[in-house]
């Protein structure tokens, strides 16, 4: 299913529901006030650098590196479009996002930005309300998950991994971020060679996204998740869109610490995003321990950037609140890997508005 990201609304679709929600109130505008940002996303008028004390047009790029400079219209109209409502809010943050681990942050901006995140929690206090909802649906977190995609989540997902324009704004972003996802894995695996008789194990498959095109490929799939609403949704496709061409994936519902076997190919797609560090690292090396050839994997970055955007998202009430959404540091999953033994070869990033997911490619180590 997926997980990098249910994040979002939450779920193993990598989607960090970070940016889906606003501030309450319009006292934020001192949040990210020092950001430089690049020169694709918002240029400034020339303003006196006191460091170098000339005058200068600073954009990105181009700003004193001893001086970042307060980005005090950028904040307010971050407050406001916060108030208004969570996709103007996205539509501003997003192109922060898309900067990454590149972006620099004054450390006056960054303990502004805390104060305001923390001021907000605690008024809000988004922990208690995820645990009153996690236990009116099951409890743990695993359960949570897993009864969130055979009710309501699966309701919501259904719509974004389909084709239907039943969908909101930031559904369809989400649909698109996922689609490039499953795009960039195919394309990796079709680059290699033929696919025919190549056995896959498609881990937490959701809809059969990737699942389906690789068994028309010629693939032999073993697709799982942990919801069978979203396998019997996968069979349902598969009947619909297979046209008779490929073999049948072998569709269960179970969760990744369940499964066996040995396949040339491991793939799981945005799952990590519902185990926190520790179990995430567990779990790449349990995939790892079922791929002969190759694991691919998808997980939502933690970076400074989308740490923001996923608590602004915290604060706000929803349905999808009972699960939890973990991001991971991209050192902590290679370093997993390595001790399975096994190195990353490929790296792809696919960032929308709503959608943010990092993947890798590995082989064993030789």
């Amino acid at each position: 299913m997926a997980a990098a990201t249910q994040s979002a609304s939450l779920s193993g679709r990598l989607s960090c529901r970070a940016p889906s929600s606003p501030f309450p109130n319009s006292s934020t505008s001192a949040l990210l006030p020092a950001i430089p940002l690049r020169s694709r996303h918002l240029s400034l008028p020339k303003t006196q650098c006191s460091a170098h004390n000339t005058q200068r047009n600073t954009s990105a790029g181009e700003h004193c590196k001893e001086q970042a400079l307060p980005l005090l219209p950028f904040a307010s109209g971050l407050a406001a479009a916060l108030v208004a409502g969570p996709v103007q809010a996205a539509d501003l943050v997003a192109p922060i996002a898309e900067g990454g681990p590149s972006i620099g942050v004054a450390v006056a901006g960054l303990a502004a930005a805390a104060a305001a995140v923390v001021g907000a929690v605690k008024l809000t206090d988004p922990e208690a309300r995820r645990q009153k909802q996690a236990a009116r649906t099951g409890g743990d977190e695993k359960t949570a998950v897993k009864n969130y995609f055979n009710s309501t989540g699966f309701d919501r997902w259904k719509r974004i991994y389909g084709e239907t324009d039943d969908v909101n704004k930031v559904q369809l972003d989400i649909r698109t971020g996922h689609a490039q996802t499953v795009d960039k894995v195919l394309n990796w695996l079709k680059s290699e060679g033929s696919l025919e008789g190549i056995t896959v194990a498609d881990a937490g498959c959701g809809t059969g996204s990737l699942a389906i095109p690789l068994a028309m490929e010629g693939a032999k799939v073993s697709a799982s998740d942990i919801s069978e609403a979203m396998v019997s949704e996968a069979e349902a496709r598969w009947a619909e869109q297979s046209g008779g061409r490929g073999t049948k994936p072998v569709f269960e519902a179970s969760d990744l610490e369940s499964l066996t076997g040995k396949y040339h190919t491991v793939a799981c797609l945005d799952v990590f995003i519902h185990y926190p560090d520790g179990k995430a690292q567990e779990m790449v090396k349990h995939l790892a321990s079922l791929a002969e050839q190759r694991l691919i994997i998808s997980f939502a970055p933690k970076t400074l950037a989308y740490l923001v955007l996923k608590r602004i998202g915290e604060l706000f009430p929803g349905p999808s609140k009972a699960t939890r959404a973990y991001l991971h540091a991209e050192d902590d999953i290679e370093a997993a890997l390595r001790e399975a033994g096994w190195k990353v070869t490929k790296k792809e990033m696919t960032a929308t508005s709503f959608y943010f997911s990092r993947l890798f490619e590995a082989v064993p180590i030789s």
